[in-house]
């Protein structure tokens, strides 16, 4: 999510939910209870405290089972902290909270795969995947991902991967219970290089603590999770640890994709999409499939769209009517909205304008979800529809199922979406690191899930990036697979799209299997 969640312009890009992303949605600073202070100074070194927060437990086993297509599936849960240390003195500078979920009864740990996975933010816990998308157990929303009423519980997850493979939830240091030792080392972790090394530190300290070097080993992250992923593929493969697979859900691993005009073509098929998704569009266009809608939009984007946003004053009167008129009935929009835009309508204009007669808003994560927008003259949205849709009702879901299922009890402040993090230097274009991944390692395997809906990473700025991926014909046809899903950043919120990523996951396995 998440949700996301220092520049601004990378957070409008990237949905980073933290303090500068903030000013985006108008929200009020949060008071001391609720926020970790990294913009006050901290007194001398000599006078900082000791712990400021209850200590968390190291670990705790617990065992489970559930029923997924009539089969029971029994499984240990290992819940706790991971040190951190620095390499040269040893001394530990951090600890990770993470649920491991081992599947029982395994024998061949060399057949059996590991994912690694994590949400992204920065800032973001990694409670969306956890109980959101790919664990045993997951917060009951409508089929459709809506939150319902509350109070909010939690249920069996019929879409699972650990029918598959072992799971491992990692929340990075300043989110979910994770910390550095002293508030004074939270930045050796904050920022892209930072927090992708004490990852891949995780990582290695988790195939030491449970032996799992000979499994076959995946990474899989969400929004900026996936510039974190792809990141680490590169990183891991220097370290000698190479990876059998990459999974990317809502990517975002370089900026230039939604660089100058580039990011009004690529934004160009979301808006559609969200205009016939809400039957904004003439009756011709909404009996078109939705692949058949995102064919024509991706084809008007980046032909007649991007011809005329590079022509620009250029671009003789009578086209640059023609296009306006295209646009208007690809988008929902009125002409003269479009003109008085100079044909570039941002993502915040067009969330009020489309359903403006309705007074409503349409959400960034996820398009398909809307508000009553309050003020009817608003040009950008108050807050986003679909990111307060899940953040109520993730957070005390997993809090129950923390205490009463996994047994981990601690007062500690659980960091959801922000709060708990710094400044975040460094370039959020980690292809590089990626291709040289794949380019050590032709073996490994890549796949891309992407929403139709989601305006936090638009699925046509993560082709682009495809596009222009450096690796060999060989990984090009074989290696990399894609998906589009029918629902916006958290793919796995929407029943169908869950059990569709779920499937997707099953052939990426076999596909991945070096056996």
């Amino acid at each position: 999510m998440r949700l996301s969640r220092r520049l601004l312009p990378a957070a409008a890009v990237l949905g980073l939910v933290t303090a500068a992303a903030a000013q985006y949605y108008h929200r009020p600073t949060p008071n001391s209870f609720f926020r970790y202070h990294f913009q006050e100074k901290l007194p001398p070194k000599a006078a900082l405290p000791g712990p400021v927060e209850p200590p968390a437990p190291a670990m705790v086993i617990t065992h489970h089972q559930i029923t997924l297509h009539g089969q029971v599936l029994r499984y240990t849960a290992y819940t706790g902290m991971m040190p951190i240390r620095d390499a040269t003195t040893g001394v530990t500078l951090g600890q990770m909270f993470y649920v491991y979920y081992a599947k029982d009864g395994v024998t061949d740990l060399q057949r059996r795969p590991v994912f690694f996975v994590f949400n992204g933010g920065p800032g973001s816990s990694t409670i969306w995947l956890h109980i959101g998308g790919l664990g045993p157990i997951k917060v009951a929303l409508e089929p459709n991902g809506l939150a319902p009423a509350p109070p909010y519980h939690w249920e069996t997850n019929p879409s699972t991967l650990l029918d598959k493979a072992d799971l491992v939830f990692i929340d990075p240091i300043g989110t979910g219970f994770s910390r550095a030792m002293k508030p004074q080392w939270g930045k050796k972790f904050w920022g892209v290089s930072r927090d992708m090394a004490s990852m891949a530190e995780f990582i290695r300290m988790f195939l030491v603590r449970y032996n799992r070097w000979e499994s076959p080993k995946f990474v899989l992250g969400e929004s900026y999770g996936t510039t974190r992923a792809a990141d680490l593929s590169g990183y891991l493969t220097r370290q000698g640890i190479a990876l059998n697979g990459v999974v990317l859900l809502s990517t975002i691993i370089s900026t230039q994709a939604n660089a100058g005009d580039n990011h009004y073509v690529s934004y160009f098929p979301t808006m559609a999409m969200t205009a016939w998704y809400h039957h904004k569009l003439a009756p011709a266009l909404e009996k078109l499939t939705p692949e058949e809608m995102a064919h024509k939009a991706q084809q008007f984007a980046s032909t007649t769209y991007l011809h005329a946003l590079y022509m620009g004053h250029r671009l003789p009167a009578a086209q640059r009517r023609a296009v306006i008129a295209q646009m208007s009935q690809l988008l929902g929009l009125s002409p003269r909205f479009i003109a008085d835009n100079n044909m570039r309508v941002s993502l915040w204009r067009f969330s009020t304008q489309l359903l403006r007669s309705q007074h409503l808003m349409t959400g960034r994560l996820d398009s398909r979800f809307t508000a009553y927008e309050m003020d009817a003259g608003a040009n950008r949205t108050a807050f986003d529809a679909s990111d307060a849709n899940i953040t109520l009702a993730f957070p005390p879901a997993f809090m129950d199922y923390l205490r009463t299922q996994l047994k981990y009890k601690t007062d500690r402040v659980y960091y959801v979406l922000g709060g708990g993090i710094g400044p975040w230097p460094g370039s959020y274009n980690v292809v590089p690191s990626l291709e040289q991944a794949f380019a050590r390692n032709p073996n490994m395997h890549l796949f891309v899930g992407m929403g139709y809906y989601d305006f936090a990473t638009v699925y046509y700025g993560v082709e682009w990036t495809l596009a222009h991926l450096r690796v060999s014909p060989q990984v090009r046809a074989h290696n990399i697979t894609t998906d589009h899903f029918l629902t916006g950043h958290m793919i796995y919120i929407d029943t169908k799209a869950s059990a569709q990523l779920h499937a997707d996951m099953v052939k990426f396995i076999a596909a991945s299997d070096p056996h």
